[in-house]
């Protein structure tokens, strides 16, 4: 006879906290030991005789290598999302052996949600595009930390920065002292650099684009105005399979694009965007929201893309042209500050993209 137990981790890059609670116990029994393959798999080999184990740790730094460890070795294992795992609000004391303990009996006990958990390949997608976006925000500090060094000198370009005309205008800027021009010439190598390393992040994730399992989902996401090659690469690589969400309002809920509410009694009270969830495809969903705020119409691209997709994502792509913007002149009509009125697009958009997700293919 074997019985059902459940075993949860704490994970830390040297050591791991285990809680083990059985079927029927009242308290688990806790342990330590060092974060190696070698030790997991020793740990789980004595534990799992006459027992059925079920494993769960918190999604963490440490990433997904326990679980990849435990289900190759043919025992389930979830990754629990940590901002949902219930808390007492009077519990001041934290370690992490009562961290195992708990987990173990929020498992056995029902009350934990577990994330998606990505493929090798995904998660080197995943890993690609962040890189991508650590880039842009870097070369984004660069580019501040150059313009603001030569205002200092009450060096100003009159027109737009970093186009053509800029960078002629700081080719031909020089300093007195060896030590600003030094720290010039070290500004603008490092916006320069940076510039260089998206150009060739950019490259990689269109030809990842260009190959399956992506071609197919890349082309019908780029249908809706405003999201292109790299946004729906982003929402591919963060989301993983959309079609894992039953109904739209779920993948809205998931991007954190609902609103917030605190309901008692009589009184409903709801507030901005929950925020939750990923903030990744929530930034891109609100930056392309604001293509809606033009007259409906369909691009060249689009145009072209569409000739080789079935009529149900042209439908929806058409729906969601006359909806989203028809929804955000009404939103301005109503005197909704254009961040609140993109935001409520963001949510809108989510739908049609689950909506296209949900296609069969061809």
């Amino acid at each position: 006879m074997t019985k059902t137990s459940h075993l949860a981790f704490d994970v830390h890059a040297a050591t791991i906290a285990l809680g083990l609670l059985d079927e029927g116990a009242a308290k688990p029994e806790v342990w330590e030991i060092a974060n190696e393959p070698a030790a997991i798999r020793k740990v789980i080999q004595r534990v799992r005789k006459g027992r059925e184990l079920r494993c769960c740790y918190e999604a963490g730094p440490c990433g997904y290598v326990l679980q990849r460890q435990l289900t190759a070795m043919g025992i389930p294992c979830e990754v629990i999302a940590p901002s949902l795992i219930p808390q007492k609000p009077g519990d001041r004391v934290k370690t992490d052996r009562r961290d195992a303990a708990k987990l173990a009996r929020l498992h056995r006990a029902g009350e934990l949600t577990a994330i998606g958990v990505p493929t090798e390949d995904q998660e080197a997608l995943r890993d690609l595009v962040r890189a991508r976006e650590d880039a842009r925000r870097s070369r984004t500090d660069a580019r501040h930390r150059l313009t603001k060094f030569l205002l200092r000198y009450g060096l100003r370009f009159p027109a737009s920065n970093w186009t053509i005309k800029f960078w002629t205008w700081v080719r031909s800027l020089s300093f007195s002292r060896p030590e600003q021009a030094k720290v010039f010439e070290h500004y603008v190598d490092v916006v320069l650099y940076h510039d260089r390393q998206i150009e060739d992040l950019e490259k990689h994730i269109d030809a990842v684009a260009e190959r399956e399992p992506y071609k197919m989902m890349v082309e019908r996401l780029s249908c809706l105005r405003g999201i292109s090659t790299l946004a729906a690469m982003v929402i591919l690589s963060e989301v993983y399979d959309l079609c894992r969400f039953t109904t739209a309002r779920q993948f809205m809920a998931f991007l954190g694009l609902v609103p917030s509410e605190h309901s008692s009694g009589q009184k409903q009270r709801r507030g901005g965007i929950t925020k939750t969830g990923n903030g990744h495809v929530r930034r891109i969903l609100v930056e392309a929201a604001w293509a809606y705020r033009h007259h409906p119409g369909i691009g060249s691209r689009q145009r072209k893309l569409l000739t080789h997709q079935p009529a149900v994502v042209a439908d929806v792509c058409r729906k969601a042209d006359l909806r989203l913007t028809r929804r955000y002149r009404r939103l301005e009509a109503r005197g909704k500050r254009s961040q609140v009125a993109m935001t409520a697009i963001a949510r809108e958009l989510a739908g049609f993209v689950w909506a296209i997700a949900r296609v069969q293919p061809a």
